[in-house]
């Protein structure tokens, strides 16, 4: 149980003392009741950036999990383990018939109908629409309480049920390239926003860029091949390499966009 007992892993980094300190402090508590209790705690859904801010004082280890239902979830639990072979089976994915021949829905309806049942946004995962059919990852008592109460999404009338199935949200990605000087980020965000290094270097400072999930605090940080870049109003993309290198010297490096 050495994994529990290390306190250690408690303490809490320069920025979980700021904006993430009463969540540390949550999960904190949930991994002492754990060793308290001799049973595994659960946290709510985490976002992704707060997986990364958590994930610096609870790392992922066979005592500690995080889970969403699929491996690729954005939204996670995290999960504090007793025995790391007693993994509770406690996130249910809801699913239901979407006829959008006469009325078509998208990410903002399910979520403006799930804001208008007044739960929190916490309370589910990972949701969206594929085929005719909306998947929604949730947690029991919310599973049967979103049965029982989510009846239309706008003017379509929807029907939730539980499915054993565990499916995975699909992931477009749109691939192009772009020129950079160099391969530190202020020169790669100012590739992907077609801007100058200044302008990408007052974005960095305004803490508007994200390097897998994390505000991007240093200009000069090399980026490094497969990071995710998310960048506020100009959107999601994963840097994937050098291409290869201009006449001039410039770098033609590749990327994709979530889109």
């Amino acid at each position: 149980m050495s994994a529990l007992t290390d306190r250690s892993r408690w303490k809490v980094t320069k920025t979980e003392s700021t904006e993430y300190e009463a969540l540390a402090a949550h999960l904190a508590d949930l991994q002492e009741k754990c060793e308290r209790w001799h049973k595994a705690t659960a946290s709510y859904f985490l976002n992704e950036e707060e997986q990364a801010a958590m994930q610096k004082s609870f790392p992922a280890s066979s005592y500690i999990r995080y889970d969403g239902g699929y491996p690729e979830a954005g939204k996670k639990k995290v999960f504090f383990l007793y025995d790391p072979e007693d993994m509770p089976d406690e996130i249910v994915c809801l699913t239901a018939k979407a006829d959008q021949r006469f009325r078509k829905i998208g990410h903002r309806d399910i979520l403006g109908a799930l804001m208008h049942l007044q739960i929190d946004r916490h309370s589910f995962g990972d949701f969206w629409i594929e085929d005719d059919r909306i998947y929604l990852y949730t947690a029991e008592p919310m599973a049967q309480f979103l049965i029982d109460n989510l009846l239309r999404i706008g003017q379509l009338s929807i029907s939730l049920e539980r499915t054993e199935e565990r499916p995975s949200r699909p992931v477009n990605m749109r691939p192009f390239e772009a020129v950079i000087a160099s391969e530190r980020l202020d020169a790669v965000v100012a590739g992907i926003c077609h801007c100058s290094r200044r302008e990408a270097k007052e974005k960095i400072r305004q803490g508007l860029i994200q390097v897998n999930h994390t505000v991007l605090e240093e200009p000069d940080e090399v980026c490094h091949n497969n990071v995710t870049i998310s960048i506020r109003g100009t959107g999601r993309f994963v840097y994937r390499g050098i291409v290869r290198t201009t006449r001039n010297g410039r770098i033609c490096a590749s990327f994709e966009q979530f889109v």
